[in-house]
């Protein structure tokens, strides 16, 4: 390991220990009418009066022990942000957890989610998992096993190249997120090679689709105009606390 490296896992460490992290929560909207359908649980870290952004710490952590200490963490303050709001909502709602393929199907996500009091909430958390990262025969057995107790399945961060990816024929995967750079290509012209593979893939039958990074309105009318049911980014709302998901949950939530 670089001494760089190194360093910045040391100060992770020191961080967890002030805590001085923190999450916040991106709201997750459905296209056609603007009703709020959820969220996804961002980590952020406050370290000297200045907001470090993710990308400035959260590469550091990829397959290494603290990756699974800080989604550990992520998922014990989830259940206290925001528990006891998802267990009493009637309305649907979903929270996104990011959680690094490596750690599937070694206990310790099951153990954060009884010690959070998450674990009958299956059916309203998606585990968002990252191709970064190795699944093994354990992680691909955990998968299937939780798919076939209810609970719901991303596979995050998707470029068109990779929906055709090995993961996807092994697990029952519920929702595909696009990334932001997926976004990005997209033109107001729907017969566009790209716009016409994003429509392609929402056409699947039982596959939810949330597009990340929508930034402006006319790629929200043309990814709604594709099939594309779902979508996150500042167009809608930037990341906000837990309170103020909750209040904005209130105001766009039609049921």
């Amino acid at each position: 390991m670089d001494d760089k490296r190194s360093a910045r896992l040391g100060e992770i460490r020191k961080a967890i220990a002030a805590n001085e992290f923190f999450l916040e929560y991106l709201p997750t909207v459905v296209l056609k009418d603007g009703r709020c359908a959820g969220a996804e649980a961002l980590i952020r870290w406050r370290h000297d009066g200045r907001i470090i952004p993710p990308m400035e710490f959260i590469p550091f952590v990829e397959n290494t022990p603290l990756a699974g200490l800080l989604t550990y963490w992520v998922i014990e303050q989830v259940g206290r942000d925001v528990g006891s709001w998802l267990r009493h909502q009637t309305s649907s709602v979903h929270m996104g957890i990011n959680v690094p393929p490596e750690l599937l199907g070694r206990g310790g996500i099951e153990y954060a989610e009884l010690k959070s009091k998450l674990r009958g909430l299956s059916h309203k958390l998606i585990l968002e998992v990252s191709e970064r990262g190795v699944i093994d025969r354990l992680g691909l057995q955990d998968l299937n096993e939780r798919v076939g107790h209810g609970s719901l399945i991303a596979l995050d961060d998707v470029q068109l190249r990779e929906v055709s990816s090995m993961l996807l024929a092994r697990v029952k995967v519920d929702i595909i997120k696009l990334d932001k750079a997926v976004t990005d290509t997209l033109t107001d012209d729907p017969a566009s090679e790209p716009a016409r593979t994003v429509k392609a893939l929402a056409s699947v039958p039982g596959l939810a689709i949330i597009a990340e990074g929508v930034e402006t309105k006319e790629q929200a009318l043309l990814l709604a105009q594709l099939g594309v049911e779902y979508a996150q980014g500042f167009y809608f709302s930037r990341p906000v606390s837990a309170d103020a998901f909750k209040a904005y949950f209130a105001a766009h939530n039609h049921e």
